[in-house]
């Protein structure tokens, strides 16, 4: 548990501890940080450089926990100022490379009602009938009907315990979620697509628009909300002022290679083909998949399956 202590005197200038407790000890002083296992590896360095300049420009001992066991790196020194110098440089370190991490969890508002599951199936369908001979386009590339969601914002989670805090979080969502539903599920609809860039010859991405039947910007409203408080938590970074809304029905980079016998299908960015979305527009323009009342939303997990299909869910709020 970490807490709060005041400056001190002793601190060197410019340097806070108010994020962590510097417990005094018969030997000095230690402060223990909790730290992603998966990020020691940039705190020890090639060959271990980074720890040891980090022990000798601070004057500190820097112990980490041994690769894939969760734990505290624990800063111990003669100088309250220089656990206090240590602790501020690891965390920048951690921080840096925690922004360079892939996204492990993200919100999610499920789109895989049956009657969309329906509608997105026959539109796969006629796409493929239709549509098939223009550059790019071909079954791989379409979403699984089972995945259809909204994406509200990703997190890069990197252990349980920061899984557990998201959800604790989540659940803090509950109030001002119920308070903007009405305490009840939102009639949506699924109707029409667009793209997101600017040559409809040259897609990437093909996505379902989705509006509150009522005409009311209220799933806007919560997904605007719950990105406002995740950023205000530490837990998501910011990158548009509002939440896209649009559920994914067809994406490059779920192309699978016809030379890859592993039939893992991904791709990096760079080797990305993009598909001639014209037709598919002019034909399917205003395409209604279908209509339902949505009444959660899931901290799902990336690249994972539940029994019924949809991502593995880490935990979830409704509506009503």
């Amino acid at each position: 548990m970490k807490k709060k202590i005041s400056q001190s005197k002793d601190l060197a200038e410019g340097e806070s501890c108010d994020s962590h407790f510097i417990e005094q000890t018969d030997k000095g002083y230690h402060c223990a940080i909790d730290v992603p296992s998966v990020l020691y590896k940039y705190i020890i360095g090639k060959k271990g450089e980074t720890r040891r300049r980090l022990e000798f420009d601070t004057k500190t001992s820097i112990s980490i926990p041994k690769p894939g066991i969760e734990g505290q790196i624990v800063i111990t020194g003669a100088q309250k100022a220089a656990v206090s110098s240590a602790v501020t440089r690891v965390e920048v370190l951690v921080e840096s490379f925690r922004k360079k991490q892939p996204f492990t969890h993200f919100l999610s508002f499920p789109l895989n009602d049956s009657k969309v599951q329906d509608g997105f199936q026959t539109f796969k369908d006629e796409v493929l009938r239709q549509f098939s001979q223009d550059h790019g386009v071909e079954e791989s590339i379409f979403q699984n009907p089972v995945k259809l969601h909204l994406t509200i914002g990703t997190l890069a989670l990197l252990n349980d315990t920061e899984v557990r805090k998201a959800c604790e979080h989540l659940q803090e969502c509950q109030t001002f979620v119920r308070d903007i539903a009405e305490g009840k599920p939102l009639p949506l609809e699924v109707t029409g697509i667009e793209y997101m860039n600017d040559d409809p010859a040259m897609v990437d991405v093909l996505y379902a628009k989705v509006n509150v039947i009522d005409g009311t910007d209220r799933l806007q409203m919560i997904a605007d909300r719950m990105v406002e408080y995740f950023v205000s938590v530490g837990l998501m970074v910011r990158e548009w002022d509002r939440v896209k809304l649009h559920g994914t029905v067809m994406n490059t980079l779920f192309r699978k290679d016809s030379t890859d016998l592993g039939g893992a299908g991904k791709q990096t960015t760079s080797e990305r083909e993009a598909f001639d979305a014209r037709n598919i527009l002019k034909k399917f323009g205003n395409y209604r998949f279908g209509e339902f009342e949505l009444n959660t939303v899931q901290l799902s997990q990336r690249y994972s399956t539940d029994c019924t299909g949809y991502y593995s869910s880490a935990g979830s709020i409704s509506f009503s």
